[in-house]
């Protein structure tokens, strides 16, 4: 046998006593505010111009058996109304079941049992009409079933969800008989109602132990009070999911949102400009996180670069030193790649076998020249670094000064001082430059030239080797003045070269032949190198040109070849014969061919060869110095000696006076 309560139950907005209190006041006069015994205040009211709306109405009964008026609402009873509390005390039905039709209740009291038969469904079940803004307070009620053998549930009046409950209940030591067995006559109900939990108190078994042994008088149907709140889910916005609060209309149990005209629109523009915002955010997160990665990827292979080159050592190196003003610098790749705009091809200003030199200008303005040198062989990194320190502590106004170097790229990047009127290389051979190199300018460069690698050789604190003399290392600046480059970083061979670049260190045509044999570069070999450039500056003519015949392709070998069938004047250049002095174009081409003896032994050492060329440097000044005295007589007099007459001299020639200009720095 079952046992039933269908309830109908609906969420609402709970009443709010600060928004009811002028409203009641304006109805406190005109409506009637009690029935019976039961107060009724505002929202409520009797009438509907008297209630806050129709769900608030209460019925006011004149027609019972009862003494006063009894307030209703739906198919209850009300028993008080609390607007404090937001509660509501009602009278309702208990659901009850008893086997034999002619069960006579009565007994039961009239006073309590109202005839609305419209409530009671069938014998088992009773229903709760009240306005789907109320529902049953799970706090302050209590569900009941009084019988043996029985069950109790409620039922949902919109979904129809059975909720089983967990049920008190006692027996006495009599069992329950099934229909239809001997004992059909023994009378007993089963009883089940939800009442106020705080007024009902009789214990379960007292129940049921008077429904067993009461065969006669019956346990009549209880009148329960139930305690109703109703909520407004807008009154609340944590109950509500609005965008905006005033757009919240309060609905049966529920609510709704008004849209107003474009709101759909609105809604997805926000949701699009919150993907947006969130895909850029993803998008500079991971750009970010890309270049943080990138970042330190590039910060390790500096690193790798930096021991590779001979960093470490470097640094010992430089430690070791006293005089911090000599200590060569170390560059930044950051710093040189902003010196040269990224190495770009605009500030390239010379190439060869080693490398390409780039012009760079430092942030303290200071311009300078960065050499790029090609891959190297890792064996002469530290003979390198040594050379490095060394080159670092020169100080010598014909040698090019080596300001420091940058080890954080795959290959060393060395930075120099920066020579600005390009090299002897292009003032020879190159036609318009070389009209204007005088063979005074010459004589000046070779002995200047000397002087530099001399001092490398002797008088430097560790003997420096040049290994690759020659012209294109030989700077002019703006005065003409001389200043060797490119020493000691000749050793570091590129390995991506042909077999015979990469063993061979230096230059052909201006290479020493005894390398060949003995595989080691000396002092001679910058003396041999240094004959070639000599025989250049007399000549005009490249060192080596496939565009001479095979015997004078070498143009040592077809100097020297042109000395022994005394034809100097043949190979020395008409211009440098017409301008200077054929005994010391002698002089000079004889210190030439000690230069380029084949043995090194035979040759002249680089302090003996610069002290040769330094003095006939001065007799040359002397000389000219001398005819100039001369041609300012014959100015002053008017007359010119036999002498000069007779020598070929020509009087007065624009030449002299650039001649003065450079003789007298």
């Amino acid at each position: 046998m079952v046992v039933g309560l269908l309830v109908f139950m609906q969420l609402i907005l709970q009443l709010s006593s600060p928004s009811t209190s002028s409203t009641q006041t304006e109805y406190s006069e005109a409506c009637v505010r009690r029935c019976g015994e039961v107060e009724i205040p505002y929202p409520f009211g009797t009438t509907e111009s008297c209630s806050l709306d129709s769900n608030f109405l209460i019925q006011c009964n004149n027609s019972t058996s009862s003494d006063s008026p009894v307030p209703e609402t739906g198919n209850v009873d009300v028993n008080s109304i609390s607007v404090q509390h937001h509660e509501m005390s009602i009278f309702f039905y208990v659901s009850r079941d008893c086997p034999q039709e002619s069960y006579n209740c009565g007994r039961c009291s009239s006073s309590s049992w109202r005839n609305i038969t419209a409530t009671i469904l069938g014998d088992n079940s009773v229903t709760l009409m009240v306005s789907p803004i109320f529902r049953i307070s799970p706090t302050k009620n209590k569900f009941t079933v009084i019988g043996c053998d029985s069950y109790a549930y409620l039922n949902g009046y919109q979904n129809n969800a059975e909720l089983p409950l967990v049920l008190d209940w006692a027996v006495n030591n009599e069992t329950c008989v099934k229909n239809g067995s001997d004992h059909q006559d023994q009378p007993f109900c089963r009883w089940g109602k939800i009442a106020d939990a705080g007024t009902w108190r009789m214990p379960l078994h007292i129940i049921a132990y008077a429904m067993m042994v009461s065969k006669e008088t019956p346990i009549c149907p209880m009148v329960a009070k139930v305690h109703i709140i109703y909520i407004n889910e807008c009154e609340n916005p944590s109950l509500n999911n609005c965008t905006r609060q005033e757009d919240c209309v309060n609905t049966e149990g529920s609510y709704t949102c008004l849209l107003h005209k474009g709101s759909d629109r609105f809604v997805m523009i926000k949701i699009t400009i919150g993907v947006a915002i969130g895909f850029i955010a993803l998008l500079i997160s991971s750009s970010w996180m890309h270049l943080v990665l990138k970042q330190r990827k590039l910060m390790k292979l500096k690193e790798k670069f930096f021991q590779q080159n001979g960093g470490l050592v470097l640094l010992q190196k430089l430690s070791r030193q006293e005089d911090s003003n000599e200590m060569v610098k170390i560059f930044t790749e950051e710093e040189l790649n902003m010196a040269t705009l990224n190495f770009n091809e605009s500030r390239i200003i010379g190439q060869g076998g080693f490398g390409t030199v780039y012009k760079g200008i430092l942030t303290n303005k200071r311009t300078v020249a960065i050499k790029r040198s090609k891959i190297i062989d890792q064996s002469q990194i530290e003979q390198f670094i040594n050379e490095v320190v060394v080159l670092s502590q020169i100080n010598h106004r014909n040698v090019v000064k080596l300001i420091g170097c940058c080890l954080e790229t795959q290959v060393p990047l060395l930075v120099y001082e920066f020579v600005p009127n390009g090299t002897l290389f292009e003032h020879i051979h190159d036609h318009n430059k070389a009209s204007n190199l005088l063979w005074e300018n010459r004589l000046s460069i070779a002995a200047e030239a000397a002087g530099a690698l001399s001092y490398l050789h002797s008088a430097a604190s560790t003997p420096i080797i040049h290994r690759d003399v020659k012209s294109s290392n030989i700077l002019l600046d703006n005065y003409m003045t001389a200043k060797v480059s490119d020493f000691g970083a000749s050793r570091l061979v590129p390995l991506d070269q042909t077999e015979l670049a990469t063993i061979v260190q230096g230059t052909l045509g201006y290479l020493d032949p005894e390398y060949l044999h003995t595989n080691q570069l000396t002092e001679k070999s910058d003396v041999y190198s240094f004959g070639v450039v000599l025989v250049e500056l007399l000549t005009g003519q490249k060192a080596l040109s496939f565009e001479r015949s095979e015997k004078e392709r070498s143009l040592a070998m077809h100097f020297l070849y042109s000395l022994r069938e005394d034809r100097l004047f043949e190979i020395v250049e008409s211009r440098i014969v017409n301008e200077g002095n054929r005994e010391l174009l002698k002089e000079v081409a004889e210190i030439a061919r000690g230069c380029l003896n084949l043995k090194g032994d035979d040759r002249p050492t680089m302090k003996e060869v610069a002290m040769e060329l330094e003095g006939l440097r001065k007799t040359e000044k002397h000389m000219w110095a001398a005819e100039l005295n001369l041609e300012e007589t014959e100015c002053l007099l008017g007359e010119i000696p036999n002498a000069y007459k007779e020598s070929g001299h020509s009087q007065s020639t624009t030449s002299t006076a650039i001649t003065l200009d450079f003789s007298g720095r």
